[in-house]
């Protein structure tokens, strides 16, 4: 059986689409509101399989094939002197940051997301183990605006505790989990903040 390419899986248009998107959006905008916007602007792609981002496999696939399409676009800018900042809480559009071609190049996170064999070759368990790192603390500590975001997201002040934090969680996904019918990007990002707090509360 043939393994898909990134270029059967991007929509045609995709860079396109991004670009309008993001020149609208000059402060930047979050990964889920562009996977919404990807699947609003393309409802035969994969970006709008129903429930794709609520099993760990399939929701790490969608991740690294947005990223990989945003660093070959940032790359295809560069003749407009343009790049593209991209991080999960803000991806945004701006004029290419003058610096020394071989920094560009060795960029860890970039050689990453074009490495196509990391989607072909990442199995389920080990996104298991990706989580289970995560939840381990291994990975380096949340940023002021990380936790700032994920604050904003489940409606808490800086003066709540993990308990309060746990009741909004709930209450939330009560409201928003996709098997209740509500939206499954809005249940992801929740979802997010409170692993965000509980690691910055640990």
């Amino acid at each position: 059986m043939n393994k898909p390419t990134a270029e059967e899986l991007l929509p045609p248009g995709f860079a396109e689409a991004v670009l309008r998107f993001l020149e609208d959006h000059p402060q930047g905008i979050g990964e889920f509101a562009l996977l919404r916007h990807l699947a609003g602007a393309f409802p035969d792609s994969v970006f709008a399989i129903p429930g794709a981002l609520r099993e760990p496999l399939q929701l790490f696939q969608l991740h690294f094939l947005l990223f990989h399409g945003l660093y070959r676009l940032s790359d295809a800018l560069a003749d407009s002197r343009r790049e593209l900042s991209i991080e999960a809480l803000c991806i945004r559009l701006q004029a290419r940051q003058e610096k020394e071609p071989a920094l560009q190049i060795n960029d860890p996170l970039r050689s990453y997301y074009l490495d196509w064999n990391q989607w072909l070759e990442t199995s389920a368990d080990d996104v298991t183990r990706l989580l289970d790192d995560f939840w381990r603390g291994r990975h380096e500590p949340v940023t002021d605006a990380q936790v700032r975001w994920a604050r904003d997201i489940l409606g808490v002040t800086a003066e709540a505790g993990m308990a309060t934090i746990k009741r909004c969680y709930r209450r939330l996904m009560m409201q928003h989990h996709p098997d209740r019918g509500g939206d499954t990007a809005r249940g992801v990002e929740i979802n997010e903040a409170y692993l965000i707090l509980n690691r910055y509360y640990r």
